[in-house]
């Protein structure tokens, strides 16, 4: 039985996260994997952990892979270190790292405006031990002040992302208050305009925060919103937050924007992940 009424269902837009559904088939095969199970818009972290700048063909055979299945890619992650891992962003981090996020802005702002994707997530990156927080703050804000440049570029963009204390104990955006502060001290730096909230509404559960309360105060600055239920990070139905009615909320709330599918599969294939969402609600409209 699924886990969203056909009519709720049908108001959203879905799409699936490629980086944490479908991940027993290699890169090139989730995409096709999406569409035949019913899903017509992608997501993605940055591929390849190691490389912020991979070869042209492994770009282009992404690129070719999202095209031949026939799905939109909507958003896509900048560089952001070893994810899944230890790692939860590069672009606070002074030295080598803050330069391979620099190295990789171009790179993934052109992959994405060669599919016509139009949002960018720039993960802020844990704190570092024998380092000033106000030291990473400010590199933090020059590089994603540069993220954003490059996203206007492109018409795309630039989301800010808050994670969970919990699970990520040395990243310092874990509220909805904290990301959206950045995202108006990027605003306000650029003039730009097109710094959004990602609003995770697994990792600010995780949190402990008051989700109607979130949506209330912060859905008109939001450009994206992911979904996982708590506890376990599982598909809707697993857990024991309302989704529905949250979503439902964002819709009212005027967030008119894709819903990410950013939850783990659990003991089965990916493809059997989606009983709650009815066949006819997953093609994104």
């Amino acid at each position: 039985m699924p886990a969203f009424e056909s009519g709720t269902a049908a108001e959203q837009r879905f799409n699936v996260n490629l980086s944490i559904l479908f991940t027993e088939l290699p890169l090139p095969e989730r995409p096709a994997a999406a569409a035949a199970a019913g899903f017509t818009a992608v997501e993605l972290w940055w591929p390849w952990i190691d490389s912020p700048t991979p070869e042209q063909s492994e770009l282009d055979a992404l690129k070719r892979a999202i095209e031949e299945a026939g799905v939109q890619l909507t958003g896509l992650n900048f560089y952001a270190g070893r994810l899944p891992g230890p790692d939860r962003g590069a672009l606070s981090l002074p030295g080598e790292e803050s330069e391979r996020f620099r190295a990789n802005v171009d790179v993934a702002a052109d992959l994405a405006e060669s599919l016509g994707c139009k949002a960018l997530n720039a993960l802020y990156g844990n704190r570092v031990e024998g380092v000033d927080p106000a030291e990473q703050d400010a590199l933090a804000l020059e590089n994603l002040v540069l993220a954003a440049r490059t996203a206007d570029r492109i018409s795309a963009i630039l989301l800010i992302e808050a994670l969970n204390k919990p699970e990520s104990p040395l990243y310092p955006l874990v509220s909805a208050p904290a990301a959206a502060g950045i995202v108006a001290k990027v605003n306000e730096a650029t003039g730009l305009d097109n710094a959004r909230f990602l609003m995770d509404l697994y990792h600010l559960s995780m949190n402990g925060e008051d989700l109607p309360s979130v949506i209330e105060r912060f859905a008109p600055i939001t450009g994206h919103v992911q979904i996982a239920d708590n506890p376990g990070r599982g598909a809707p139905g697993t857990g024991t937050l309302p989704l529905e009615e949250l979503l439902d909320q964002l819709r009212k709330a005027g967030y008119e924007g894709y819903v990410g599918l950013e939850y783990k599969p659990g003991d089965r294939p990916s493809a059997e992940a989606f009983g709650w969402l009815p066949a006819e609600a997953r093609a994104a409209r």
